[in-house]
């Protein structure tokens, strides 16, 4: 005979399922990186989020600016100058990431500290 499903556990796969949502539009190596980049800046120009994320190539920053458009976190503007300039900003939906990423950076500052033993 086949148990059934707890409201609990259908609450916690609920929220496993969000989890994985959250993972799936902020996963890479660079997406966290190029979002604080933009966080901390406000509106920023490609070759200065490729300046403040070290180690990522022209390359996949555009292609994580793009997924991160895709979805609707990150808007990009072609402004008209002579030579074109394109800035990236959050969207009001990418804004929602601020208070996530202030704490992963305590969080982080806490771990580092932890490991090197400060």
């Amino acid at each position: 005979m086949k148990c059934a499903i707890t409201e609990f556990q259908q609450e916690q796969k609920k929220r496993m399922r969000s989890v994985q949502d959250a993972m799936d539009a902020l996963s890479g190596k660079w997406k966290i990186a190029i979002i604080s980049s933009i966080c901390c800046y406000g509106k920023r120009r490609f070759s200065d989020i490729l300046n403040d994320v070290e180690g990522v190539s022209n390359r996949m920053l555009s292609k994580e600016l793009k997924e991160l458009e895709l979805n609707q976190l990150v808007k990009r503007t072609v402004l008209p100058t002579q030579p074109i300039t394109v800035e990236y900003e959050l969207t009001e939906h990418g804004n929602t990431l601020q208070r996530i990423i202030s704490e992963l950076s305590d969080w982080g500052t806490v771990h580092r500290n932890k490991i090197i033993g400060k």
